[in-house]
């Protein structure tokens, strides 16, 4: 008799931990898309202002080059970091 009441007991407790599991998955899901959009955002609000800014006192192909200068050299150091973390 105690058997099977200690297994229905076992079973209610594992699947609450599951649906716990699940919605702190889905929780950190969510503040990783928040946190992409938010950075996505700022980056292109930067990008608009450093854009403008250079835009007054070069003409707009220079300041679009420095502006995809920059960018390069930033997605290249981004490389560089994510190429020696994996040695």
């Amino acid at each position: 008799m105690i058997g099977p009441l200690l297994r229905l007991a076992t079973s209610a407790i594992a699947a609450r931990s599951l649906r716990e599991a699940a919605t702190e998955a889905v929780m950190r899901a969510l503040f990783v898309i928040a946190a992409f959009a938010g950075g996505v955002f700022a980056l292109v609000c930067f990008t608009q202002a450093a854009f403008t800014l250079l835009e007054r006192e070069l003409d707009p192909a220079s300041a679009w080059a420095i502006v995809g200068g920059f960018y390069t050299l930033l997605g290249i150091a981004l490389y560089l970091v994510a190429t020696r973390r994996r040695r």
